[in-house]
């Protein structure tokens, strides 16, 4: 997922940081804060207007990771509605979820020292993160 990696380094180099929020209001990608219920975030658009809904209750790490997440849908999927794929078709939604998972890691961890098994394992249980998902990404 190299095209992936080198969209990241665009942006960082660009925009001179990692916060997904700060990223998604310099792109002009509208970021609010709901009520969710048990949905973590989503992205959508809605005519030329590009959002990002995140939970309001999250916490502040989980909240960083969503919104990374989501952020990736914006920037590589910007027109695909992965909500309504998985609601109303047969399409799969795997290889999309998993790009925007590649996404924020890179976005989140590239740049980090991430070389030690402590600072692994922090990331993980820190943003819930999949061992299987770090493990594609360094």
């Amino acid at each position: 997922m190299e095209y992936i990696e080198k969209k990241v380094r665009t942006l960082l180099n660009r925009y001179k940081t990692s916060n997904p929020i700060k990223l998604a209001e310099a792109l002009g990608i509208v970021v609010i804060h709901e009520n969710l219920g048990n949905t973590l975030g989503y992205y959508s658009k809605h005519y030329r207007f590009k959002i990002i809904h995140l939970n309001e209750k999250l916490d502040e790490e989980k909240l960083e990771f969503v919104c990374a997440h989501e952020l990736g849908h914006a920037i590589l999927h910007p027109d695909s509605n992965t909500p309504f794929l998985k609601k109303n078709t047969m399409f799969s939604t795997d290889k999309i979820e998993m790009e925007a998972n590649i996404f924020a890691m890179n976005l989140l961890f590239k740049e980090k020292e991430l070389n030690n098994q402590l600072t692994i394992e922090l990331a993980l249980n820190r943003y819930g993160i999949p061992q299987k998902l770090l493990s594609k990404i360094f």
